[in-house]
């Protein structure tokens, strides 16, 4: 019989009564890429919380090398050599990179008197040697307020790989990476697998999975489906497992009527963030924006929706100009905006479902500063059974709801708004397949309700597969504009390295 590196047998847990893991088993061998897979709520990052001592399991037994261990806490979970790169990110802003990186474990030196300072000048040293090392470039001394989703997550990345553990859990570690950061990652992951370390690999995106593990385990609602060699499993059976149904196609295409221009950006900038932008946004459709990250493509959305302020240009909705100086002019305006870090700028976490999804629609639903419970239920009913949110109730805290269900609500508080123009910026980042098949659908029942549908994606098949149309930007200008007919991947990263035709024919090899 095998002994594994890692086993957990047996593991449950419930919340409330409510049942989150039953009997769920893994084994994993020393040295291998382990992928932990499942829809948003299937179990997985509980499971990987109990081995990191965050939660305490009801029942189940876990064994490293065979000896049963107690983790109770994260320090527990260090001592055995297990480490976590967490999904959402919780570094601390206002430190720098390098003290972000030591946090817990600061380098020290003693001054005259005995008394013991932390080495700011070898902590800055040791943090550019690692990220050179890795061939990350990213300024040790840089704040981590200053700094891309992408680089602090590679930051994260880091950090957990220099605690020399023996066990590395990554949840969704390139959830805001770029390709090329993406394969940095992956070569460490190489580098670690050789060196024995174990890997336990949280995704959604499929491609990954299949391209860097060696075995694949399947969770649902909670219980154990089954583990597979990587190589014995096809995607479509994979995808079959992990929701329990199959989906035939993954980008249900809606063929809807484009109308007359909803939105029109004339030579519209924004200091270095992005210049010189035009394009228009017609009814009917769905206009999908790549480039890479630090594009300026977020940037763009936040200007038009009036987060910020553009330095020229104009914005013309249904052909007349006009001036958007806040987001509360936007959504008079009708326009929403899902923004890319749900948690930070689109949820109340310490506030129900209920009350998430109504507050854009407070005027319509309270008396006297009185909200109407009675409307608030029927409103915020419709949308969780249109968009299939599962949670205990509507009451439930939006904190305790999985990623994808989070997304959900985040739409259902704006699509509440009845906006006309809906921008959503990496509306699916993070969230399982299923989940996002729910979101894809919802957007093709937009655009066929004559709804203008502006979406920003960093994943080229998904642009590919709901956009009529795609424009591209790179180094905050507008590069290309692809028509669905010519859509090809090879185009549009062209297009996104600002690389024309010519370029590429003399790019030194």
């Amino acid at each position: 019989m095998e002994t594994f590196f890692l086993e957990m047998t047996d593991i449950c847990k419930s919340f409330s009564h409510v049942s989150v893991l039953q009997n769920v088993s893994l084994n994993i061998r020393q040295g291998e890429v382990h992928a932990l897979v499942g829809e948003n709520g299937a179990g997985k990052s509980t499971l990987m919380k109990i081995l990191m001592g965050l939660y305490a399991a009801d029942q189940g037994e876990i064994r490293i090398q065979g000896t049963p261990v107690q983790i109770h806490s994260p320090q527990d979970a260090l001592r055995n050599g297990i480490a976590m790169i967490h999904q959402e990110l919780h570094p601390v802003p206002d430190l720098s990179v390098a003290e972000n990186l030591f946090m817990g474990r600061e380098i020290r030196k003693t001054r005259f008197g005995g008394l013991s300072v932390v080495d700011q000048k070898a902590q800055v040293a040791q943090a550019k040697a690692i990220f050179d090392s890795m061939g990350i470039r990213i300024d040790p001394n840089a704040l981590i307020r200053n700094l891309s989703v992408a680089q602090v997550q590679l930051v994260e990345i880091v950090k957990a790989l220099s605690l020399s553990a023996r066990i590395i859990i990554m949840d969704e570690p390139t959830s805001a990476l770029t390709e090329k950061e993406t394969l940095t990652l992956f070569e460490q992951i190489e580098k670690l697998r050789g060196n024995g370390v174990t890997i336990i690999y949280i995704s959604h995106k499929l491609d990954e999975v299949f391209a860097i593990s060696d075995r694949i385990t399947v969770l649902r609602d909670g219980e154990l489906i089954g583990t597979f060699s990587t190589p014995e499993i096809t995607r479509d059976r994979l995808i079959q497992m992990m929701v329990g149904r199959e989906i035939k196609t993954i980008y249900p295409k809606v063929e809807a009527v484009k109308g007359g221009p909803a939105l029109r950006i004339n030579a519209f900038s924004r200091g270095k963030h992005f210049q010189n932008i035009s394009f228009e946004l017609h009814y009917g459709e769905i206009l999908g924006i790549s480039g890479l990250v630090g594009a300026g493509r977020s940037e763009l959305v936040e200007c038009i929706f009036g987060i910020t302020r553009p330095t020229a240009g104009e914005v013309l909705i249904n052909e007349k100009p006009v001036k958007i100086k806040s987001p509360q002019q936007a959504i008079a305006h009708r326009i929403a905006l899902i923004t890319e870090d749900r948690k930070l700028t689109g949820l109340n976490l310490s506030e129900t479902l209920a009350s998430n999804i109504s507050v854009v629609i407070l005027d319509r639903i309270s008396h006297f500063s009185v909200i109407d419970q009675r409307k608030e239920t029927a409103a915020v009913g419709t949308y969780i059974k249109k968009l299939n949110i599962k949670a205990a109730s509507p009451k439930a805290k939006v904190s305790t709801l999985s990623g994808g269900n989070q997304q959900k609500v985040v739409l259902s508080k704006w699509l509440l708004s009845e906006p006309d123009i809906v921008i959503l910026d990496e509306p699916t980042r993070g969230i399982d397949v299923g989940a996002k098949r729910d979101i894809y659908l919802l957007m093709g029942e937009l655009a066929k309700a004559g709804k203008a549908v502006l979406m920003i994606s960093s994943e080229i098949p998904e642009l590919m597969g709901l956009a009529d149309r795609i424009i591209v930007m790179a180094d905050g200008r507008l590069t290309g504009e692809i028509q669905r007919k010519d859509f090809s991947q090879e185009l549009i990263m062209r297009y996104a390295s600002n690389l024309s035709e010519n370029q590429e024919k003399i790019a030194p090899r």
